[in-house]
């Protein structure tokens, strides 16, 4: 393997590691390793993992003046309603959308590009790459009914 493709396979401090598609795990393992060891480390690996910062519904009065009073209402968390520590939860799933994407090739990125957060990108990644469960258990299953139904007809060498 040449220097440059080192690089390319293992990223560096300022870069994460690229997918290999042929070396998928390996690469999960540095990717997750990498996130870990960034700023935000523990915020960064929790919103790959676990997914991204749900903000709350607010609670709002009601307006008792309509034909129908309405007793409350809600609206979603708003950027100036956010503590210090959920700002900082928002802001750490953007990177990590970026730590993720950072890493991938042109075409896996054009797949995953309309994700909207890093633990969807990495699950879509993941899928692509392993395939679902579904898809494994019907590739066992399949690959097992043909071992089956191997036969040998009379005469023939086991070489053949």
């Amino acid at each position: 393997m040449s220097t440059q493709q080192d690089i390319y396979a293992v990223g560096s401090k300022n870069r994460p590691p690229m997918l290999n598609k042929e070396n998928y795990v390996p690469w999960s393992s540095r990717l997750l390793c990498y996130a870990k060891s960034r700023l935000n480390e523990k915020l960064t690996y929790n919103s790959i993992i676990n997914g991204p910062y749900v903000r709350r519904m607010i609670p709002e009065p009601g307006d008792q003046n309509r034909k129908v009073p309405v007793n409350e209402t809600f609206h979603e968390q708003i950027d100036d309603e956010l503590t210090k520590k959920e700002l900082k939860r928002v802001k750490t799933d953007d990177q990590s959308i970026q730590t993720i994407l950072l890493g991938l090739p042109k075409d896996i990125y054009a797949d995953v590009d309309s994700y909207e957060t890093a633990q969807e990108i990495w699950l879509r990644v993941q899928q692509m790459m392993k395939g679902s469960d579904i898809g494994i258990q019907e590739k066992k299953a399949k690959l097992f009914n043909e071992w089956e139904m191997f036969t040998s007809t009379d005469g023939e060498p086991i070489e053949s």
